[in-house]
């Protein structure tokens, strides 16, 4: 990886960017429009969304307005969970897609496995697949055994399960799991909320190293693990600054020294315990 524009290829051959903007939280209407608009600016050329993040108007038009082609820009968003099931899912996809002014998107994931509902919202996404609508589709917070539910009966296996990843939650089981099945494993809040990751001394010392921040540092930890990841930001000068992390390289002790900060813990709802 050496720039903004490598990507990593999807079982299906479809190239996503390793590192992108996300946009949970920003709000709609000029703050959305001004955040993608800086990311496509500094060279960023992927951008996560959500029906749920009530914001993709915003994001399409940021890129729409851009000089960037579409083809270009690699877009993600997801079915909420109030929406799924097959003929639910279907109508929330174009509800998206008009929203976003597209013709097509690149990703749409599941955004959580709801029970008894996630398996026939996935064959939504196959249909959507199939139909040329969409050039890669996958499932967001999925646990191995909801993967392992999917997979066996499924006609097109996820191409990527999005979930919560950072060096408090480094998730090895699952991510050697997705690497097994060719599941490209996204991170969402690499960075953690509220800055602790950020104070964390073994991060401070590796960023003094290198003259980079702790985020920096955190943000090139996830791609030397292969995991595509999208940290969120609404200041320009952040979002440069985490996309400025292709001129170092950790080494295997210091890639060590982040996994071992592992707690095995969760800032965002537990995928099997949660109840939205």
């Amino acid at each position: 990886m050496k720039s903004l524009q490598d990507a990593a290829t999807l079982h299906n051959g479809v190239r996503m960017p390793w590192l992108g903007l996300g946009v949970y939280k920003v709000q709609e209407g000029d703050e959305v429009i001004r955040s993608v608009r800086t990311a496509l600016e500094v060279g960023y050329r992927h951008i996560d969304t959500a029906a749920f993040y009530e914001n993709e108007e915003g994001v399409g038009r940021a890129i729409r307005e851009s000089a960037i082609r579409r083809e270009e820009v690699f877009v993600t968003t997801k079915v909420w969970n109030s929406d799924q099931g097959y003929e639910s899912t279907l109508k929330a996809f174009h509800t998206s897609l008009k929203k976003l002014g597209f013709d097509y998107i690149d990703l749409y994931l599941v955004h959580w496995p709801v029970k008894e509902k996630y398996k026939e919202t996935y064959k939504a996404l196959e249909k959507l697949y199939k139909d040329g609508f969409v050039r890669a589709i996958g499932v967001s917070n999925f646990q191995i055994h909801h993967l392992e539910h999917i997979l066996a009966d499924c006609e097109i296996k996820p191409m990527v399960n999005q979930v919560e990843f950072h060096p408090r939650l480094t998730q090895k089981e699952l991510l050697a799991f997705c690497k097994q099945h060719q599941i490209q494993l996204e991170a969402w809040s690499p960075l953690m909320r509220g800055g602790e990751l950020l104070n964390e001394p073994t991060l401070v010392d590796i960023a003094q190293k290198y003259g980079k921040t702790p985020a920096q540092v955190i943000l090139c930890w996830d791609l030397q693990h292969e995991v595509v990841t999208i940290p969120k930001s609404v200041t320009p000068q952040r979002i440069a600054q985490n996309a400025n992390i292709f001129d170092f390289t950790l080494t295997k002790e210091e890639m060590d020294a982040i996994d071992a900060l592992n707690e095995n813990r969760r800032i965002g709802p537990d995928p099997d315990h949660f109840d939205f």
